[in-house]
């Protein structure tokens, strides 16, 4: 990651005269396509940007960071990172992948990583580094540019050590921070220290699936005629984010598969059959040690939109029970749509003699893992567990997911001692994760040598700006810090990258639990990050 900075550095010195423009253009190459995202961040924008050209005139670069000389700093380096990361990052386009992300890309006649050149198809070769995240990633490897010097370790205890003491942060924590471009650990309490990470394992789960199946690997639903017979076979390739809805939005769409299969049914002299559904590809009970949670449907291998029962597309919601039956149910729906009969579906197997007859895939895993991270996606979460667990082979369950990312990222030289995978999404309390596993899988995301990764940095929220944390650093480091939260009952974490105030490149990990106020918490982990933001710490 050694131009990470190198790539910074320039742009926050252009960025007084710049960024407006930059914003300007970003937001109307975006706009006609955000929908609810532009109503969110355009105002942050337009105050970011009303703030950061008259302060930064007559502002010194301040030795110690105060409240007010950070909002005039973060609000340029915000604004110089926002434009190229995530100008109102917003809806999924057609292959899934974040619409202002694409349209920045095409902006300025960039592409890169899998499939976010707005193609559907997979791409070939490796992957490089994607859009989002322009200003920290995209000129990974140049050298021409003098690097800054990294924040010595005595300059951020000086600065985390009070902030980390914060009674908020309650009994237990561990902090790292790490040199994104050297990969060297600057700060750490506790770094060794294995605590519940709650959905910062999702960073794991990334980089395992990534690892294993690869950037553009999709996931599959298909239908199949047993030979000789009438039975039509629906099988359920894990994929949550197969959807019934009219509007796909670039995902597999149940509505095309049933089309495509009344097609070839049609073409066999076929107008009635025994509908079937086979979930097998997934082992074990569907249910999450938690129970029946409105975060997450019961995992199976067949499902449409999450089994959720309302038209949201993510959050907290009822879930159906038996998440297959229902999507088998609206598959028989949409056939009788389509001219063909089917008896009530029930659960069966497709043998090795069945006919394929049609299917529908997913984004690419790219696009998924993007999803996951930034929306905070526990379907997804899960499924990818799975599927790391099928590649490995292993029984692909909650444990066998579990062991199958340990093993990943051990094969990946990643410092998993003391961690132990319960679930892909960070929903069971007794998943545990160190501080120094969180930033070292960071770190490995970036490696210009790994582009495969570059999906769970690119996928991370952006203060101030997406996912979950489109609501929080409104007033501090808004487009600077991009970071996975976590959050269960008396657990708060944060895990990701900032960029300090000399333009340095730097992962960090902050891990809480004992805590007893959700709120207090996350604003006192905003408090550390803010602070990494606003020093140069040296």
């Amino acid at each position: 990651m050694a131009r990470a900075a190198n790539a910074v550095r320039p742009r926050l010195a252009r960025a007084r005269n710049a960024v407006r423009p930059r914003v300007a253009r970003a937001a109307d190459a975006v706009r006609p396509r955000l929908a609810r995202a532009a109503t969110a961040t355009k105002p942050q924008v337009v105050r970011l940007a009303r703030a950061a050209g008259p302060r930064l005139a007559r502002i010194p670069r301040p030795k110690t960071a105060g409240t007010w000389q950070y909002t005039a700093t973060a609000a340029t380096a915000g604004l110089a990172l926002a434009a190229s990361v995530v100008t109102a990052a917003g809806p999924w386009d057609s292959t899934g992948q974040r619409t202002a992300e694409r349209d920045r890309a095409v902006a300025q006649e960039h592409t890169g990583g899998a499939d976010h050149d707005g193609s559907t198809g997979t791409t070939g070769g490796a992957p490089r580094p994607a859009p989002s995240a322009a200003s920290v990633l995209a000129a990974l490897g140049h050298t021409s540019h003098r690097v800054t010097a990294a924040p010595t370790g005595q300059g951020l205890s000086a600065v985390l050590d009070p902030l980390l003491k914060d009674a908020a942060l309650g009994t237990r924590r561990g902090a790292v921070v790490v040199d994104a471009v050297t990969g060297k650990r600057l700060y750490g309490t506790g770094a060794g220290k294995a605590l519940t990470p709650a959905s910062t394992t999702k960073i794991a789960t990334a980089v395992a699936a990534l690892s294993a199946l690869g950037p553009d690997h999709r996931l599959t639903t298909r239908t199949a005629l047993e030979a000789g017979t009438k039975e039509l076979v629906l099988v359920g390739g894990g994929d949550p984010t197969l959807t019934a809805h009219r509007d796909a939005e670039g995902r597999a769409s149940l509505r095309t598969l049933a089309r495509k299969t009344a097609a070839a049914l049609k073409q066999r002299d076929l107008r009635e059959v025994t509908l079937s559904y086979d979930t097998t590809l997934y082992a074990g009970s569907g249910l999450h040690p938690i129970g029946v949670n409105e975060n997450l449907a019961p995992v199976t291998a067949l499902m449409s939109d999450e089994g959720r029962t309302d038209d949201s597309d993510s959050g907290p919601v009822i879930r159906e029970t038996d998440p297959a039956a229902q999507a088998a149910r609206t598959f028989a729906a949409l056939l009788k749509d389509q001219g063909i009969g089917t008896t009530s579906p029930g659960p069966s197997k497709a043998t090795g003699r069945a006919e394929p007859l049609a299917t529908v895939s997913s984004p690419p895993l790219s696009a998924l893992v993007e999803r996951m991270l930034t929306e905070s996606d526990n379907d997804i979460a899960e499924a990818l567990a799975r599927h790391t667990a099928v590649a490995a082979g292993e029984r692909a369950d909650f444990h066998g997911g579990g062991r199958a990312i340990a093993a990943r990222l051990k094969k990946l030289g990643l410092p998993v001692s003391g961690a132990d995978f319960r679930d892909g999404s960070g929903l069971d309390r007794e998943d545990r994760i160190t501080a120094d596993l969180l930033t070292a899988l960071l770190v490995e995301a970036g490696d210009p040598a790994r582009p495969e990764l570059r999906p769970a940095l690119t996928g991370l929220p952006v203060a101030g700006f997406t996912g979950t944390l489109s609501s929080r650093y409104t007033d501090g480091a808004a487009g600077v810090v991009r970071a996975k939260t976590g959050t269960l009952t008396g657990v708060n974490t944060l895990a990701g990258t900032v960029v300090d105030q000399d333009g340095r490149l730097l992962a960090f990990a902050f891990l809480a639990s004992g805590t007893t106020d959700k709120a207090a918490a996350q604003a006192a982990l905003d408090r550390a990050a803010t602070a990494l933001a606003s020093c140069g710490c040296r």
